[in-house]
């Protein structure tokens, strides 16, 4: 097959996971492309001269441009890569030329990790490199002394002998930052919690299946309903969004922690926002971090990339015993002119319950004995949306429950705020470990009681148990429930999506999560030296020079010798392989004589061994000139 085609091929499969990022005119441009190169190879038509190559360069710049507003960042760099490669193949003339486009190539597959990194991707993108590798190779062969097959083992030969150099590199090489650093328009699509809450927002970032974290315990997780996990706290409401417009004081929380602790380790998945999530409430911080006064576990950067940390939690506590007078006036504010009836209905509690704590159980029994309906498809509410859900509607989801909730409170008199995370999560018993799903973000409430603090109250429980206890999909109707959280009846499938998982696991742990702490502490368990950079420097250069020093030996070992004949060594390993069996040629027993009597001995070879002996005696006798390769495979597939 002609060798452009195999160019072509190979630059098809490296641009076909960008396809759904690129703009939509760069796919038919590419294709445009590569069929005008084959009608230049036919002989149907001629490359376009500089100038209007120059032109069409300047206007495939100018669409980028008018696309991304920037030749910089991920999206558009990519796109300009994949356009200027594919214009590359009008130039391409030269050997030289061919190289630039093969070498271009694999730093077009590298740029495939900017927008996944799982293992599907690794893999294809690792057949894509075969692929260009033997293309190159074909380039190369000069001589066409190479069929297909050939070639591709021999370009799996070359990936092959470079897997324990990139064994070496990956474990040795200090790591100053994580394996894969992002530019900042990569997290453009991230899903996950925000840092407000209106009706419908936590309800669509449900219908995803997305892993937000995974925790492993030491020992024993907490119940279902205790697994809360604490994010952004709300304070601001609007009449419609809850957020936090103000920041919190800078002094540090008011906690008293009690009971027993739990010790975990949490793999946050990258969100793009500054919190940190942990078990309520936390006893100790993830590094380059800190904690809120309301308890929000802020990092000094946005979380780009996936963070692995350390924390102990104890799920009891007392958090700001004795909050000032301006946090609980805070607490309180609504905005004038809203949801009269909730006012009202907040009125007749206040006066009827001395105590808060009976306010607060008045609401819950409110949501508890009327007819709500926890729903992921809740009707759409005015401008009252409170009096709206509580009167109207009756029918929500979590941040409906909540929001209402603490509207009521501070109606009431009652100082509350919405706090939002996740809540449950899912054992992965082949891993031992807790998987957090974007479908487990959850909204809840806190009220400040006298002598108590502040007291998670979660007025989604009192409505519908199930979702705090068995998790989303067992409150949900089965009707609503989106098809990424459909239950797997057969056993099997859902062993075989925890194994899956628990891959996943160990990939983005061990490989994508591979950054200097995970480094020096695997190091260190070999010797406490390996673990300075010092250390794996010398491993490193030691470990690589060991390494080609003995690939060196082993490659002049089996070397073929100066002046040998390929026939004649063929011809010996396969005298070599029947003496093993007892069948051993006599010094002055000519091939065919030995082939005869060797036949008669083993019938069942009778085929292979005449079919050897006569490529043989063709290429050793033999006046036409035949290459070695037809016997050298047969000799290779003959085992007696």
């Amino acid at each position: 097959m002609n060798k452009l085609y195999w160019l072509l091929a190979s630059l098809a499969l490296a641009i076909a996971p960008h396809l759904g990022h690129l703009p939509l005119w760069v796919g038919p441009l590419c294709v445009a492309i590569g069929l005008w190169r084959v009608a230049v190879e036919r002989g149907r038509t001629k490359l376009p001269n500089k100038v209007s190559l120059f032109a069409l360069t300047a206007i495939v710049t100018g669409g980028i441009v008018g696309h991304y507003h920037t030749l910089l960042g991920r999206d558009a760099g990519v796109t300009l890569l994949v356009a200027m490669i594919a214009l590359k193949l009008l130039e391409m003339k030269s050997p030289r030329d061919t190289m630039i486009v093969l070498f271009l190539s694999y730093f077009l597959v590298i740029t495939g990790f900017l927008y996944s990194q799982s293992i599907p991707i690794a893999l294809y993108l690792l057949l894509v490199v075969w692929l260009t590798t033997t293309t190159m190779i074909a380039y190369n062969d000069v001589n066409h002394g190479l069929a297909l097959r050939p070639r591709f083992r021999l370009a799996g030969s070359l990936l092959a002998q470079a897997i324990p150099v990139m064994l070496l590199l990956f474990v040795f090489f200090p790591r100053v930052a994580p394996l894969w650093g992002l530019p900042k328009d990569a997290y453009a699509g991230v899903t996950g919690l925000s840092d407000s809450m209106s009706p419908g927002s936590i309800s669509q970032l449900i219908r995803s299946e997305a892993i937000a974290f995974r925790v492993q315990f030491n020992g024993q997780p907490p119940d279902p309903g205790a697994r809360y996990w604490r994010g952004p706290v709300l304070w601001d409401y609007d009449g419609r969004t809850w957020s936090t417009r103000t920041p919190m004081s800078d002094a540090p929380p008011q906690l008293v922690l009690l009971g027993e602790p739990l010790h975990y380790t949490l793999t946050l998945e990258p969100h793009n926002e500054h919190w940190l999530f942990a078990l309520e409430l936390p006893a100790s911080l993830p590094p380059s971090s800190r904690a809120s006064h309301d308890m929000q576990i802020l990092s000094q950067s946005r979380v780009q990339h996936r963070m692995r940390y350390l924390l102990t939690s104890h799920p009891s506590y007392r958090l700001g015993v004795d909050a000032g007078e301006g946090e609980r006036r805070r607490a309180l504010y609504l905005p004038a002119g809203s949801n009269p009836r909730a006012h009202a209905l907040a009125d007749r509690w206040r006066h009827t319950h001395a105590r808060p704590r009976a306010i607060v159980d008045a609401a819950l029994a409110h949501f508890r004995n009327e007819r709500f309906y926890y729903t992921l498809d809740p009707p759409r509410l005015g401008e009252h949306a409170v009096d709206d859900f509580l009167f109207g509607t009756l029918r929500g989801f979590c941040e409906h429950y909540a929001g209402a909730f603490v509207f009521l409170m501070r109606a009431a008199g009652v100082p509350a705020r919405v706090v939002t995370g996740y809540q449950g999560g899912e054992m992965n018993p082949l891993g031992d470990y807790l998987i957090v799903r974007q479908s487990d973000a959850h909204a809840w409430a806190e009220v400040w009681l006298e002598q108590e603090g502040w007291v998670r109250v979660d007025p989604t429980a009192a409505v519908s148990p199930d979702r705090i206890e068995q998790g989303i999909a067992a409150a949900l109707p089965e009707a609503e429930l989106p098809l990424a959280m459909a239950q797997l009846d057969a056993a099997w499938l859902q062993r075989a999506r925890m194994a899956w998982d628990l891959v996943n696991n160990n990939w983005n742990q061990w490989i994508l999560g591979y950054g200097h702490e995970r480094q020096r502490s695997f190091l260190s368990r070999f010797h406490h030296s390996l673990a300075s950079w010092r250390g794996m420097t010398v491993a490193l250069i030691l470990g690589t020079s060991t390494l080609l020093m003995g690939l060196a030996l082993w490659m002049l070992w089996h070397a073929p010798r100066r002046g040998a004949d390929p026939v004649q060594e063929a011809y010996g390993v396969f005298c070599r392989r029947l003496a093993r069996h007892g069948i051993v040629r006599a010094p002055q027993e000519g091939p065919a004589d030995f082939a005869k009597r060797a036949a008669c001995l083993r019938p069942d070879l009778a085929p292979r061994i005449d079919h050897i002996t006569h490529l043989y005696i063709g290429l050793r006798y033999g006046a036409d000139s035949m290459t070695t390769t037809a016997l050298s495979q047969a000799v290779r597939r003959f085992r007696p």
